[in-house]
């Protein structure tokens, strides 16, 4: 594992559960000191790849039900959704890569440039509780990060038992006898994964930067509220540029 991933772990992931508004935000926190890549999703293409960044054009997420999970899907598969929500649909993911990693992944909603960036979080938290070295984000253990809909954790017990069914008295490993398949398609990186076929409801697995980790999530809000994109970053780069690795704090 990457050292540099050492600071992202001192930027805490925050378990305390406090109910209150997830919009409220502290005045001493600033969401600008958790992730410096906003400007990732504002940059065309030829404006990234000369900041030495490469784009991944993953496809479309199907959302269900608008109630998105951002985790890492293997270690944690019941992570609850966030707290925001957004109108079903099929929404589009980009992965940015850089240093031979992705550096961040970003679903986007509606076009437009953010007026106004917010953090992610689950329901109960509240951004009001941190403190400026810390944020609430997604914990990885298996080198993976995903986007989906809540209700597409329920196609994956279901992908899961089907493959009992099929080695019966055998230990499933979902990575190893279901999700391998379709990431080795793409080199390992990444994957665009349906758990049944012929139902509504896939996943959009990606690396998550240099291993494992704490990642914070973000929303980008247009003036009035309206979210336009979602966007992980996983501390490969800083300053939405891909040309010089970042110095270990």
């Amino acid at each position: 594992m990457r050292n540099r991933i050492m600071r992202a772990a001192r930027l805490v992931l925050c378990a305390a559960a406090v109910h209150a508004p997830a919009s409220a935000l502290a005045a001493g926190w600033d969401v600008s000191r958790a992730s410096s890549n906003f400007e990732l999703v504002t940059l065309s293409d030829a404006e990234l790849s000369g900041r030495s960044i490469g784009v991944i054009r993953m496809g479309n997420v199907e959302l269900t039900s608008g109630r998105i999970v951002a985790a890492d899907p293997l270690a944690q598969p019941d992570r609850p959704a966030l707290a925001r929500t957004v109108a079903p649909g099929d929404y589009p993911v980009t992965l940015y890569q850089a240093f031979g990693r992705i550096a961040a992944a970003s679903m986007r909603f509606a076009e437009g440039k953010p007026d106004h960036w917010e953090l992610a979080v689950l329901p109960g938290q509240d951004p009001a509780t941190l403190k400026n070295d810390e944020f609430f984000g997604y914990p990885v253990d298996a080198g993976v990060g995903c986007y989906m809909d809540a209700q597409t954790l329920d196609l994956i017990d279901e992908r899961q038992a089907q493959v009992q069914v099929q080695k019966p008295g055998s230990d499933i490993n979902y990575y190893d006898d279901v999700l391998a398949a379709d990431l080795d398609a793409n080199k390992g990186v990444y994957a665009l994964h349906r758990p049944v076929a012929g139902k509504k409801g896939n996943v959009a697995v990606f690396w998550s930067g240099w291993g494992d980790g704490v990642y914070p999530v973000f929303w980008g809000l247009d003036r009035d509220g309206r979210a336009l994109v979602l966007l992980t970053d996983f501390a490969v780069i800083e300053n939405a540029d891909g040309r010089r690795e970042p110095k270990l704090q």
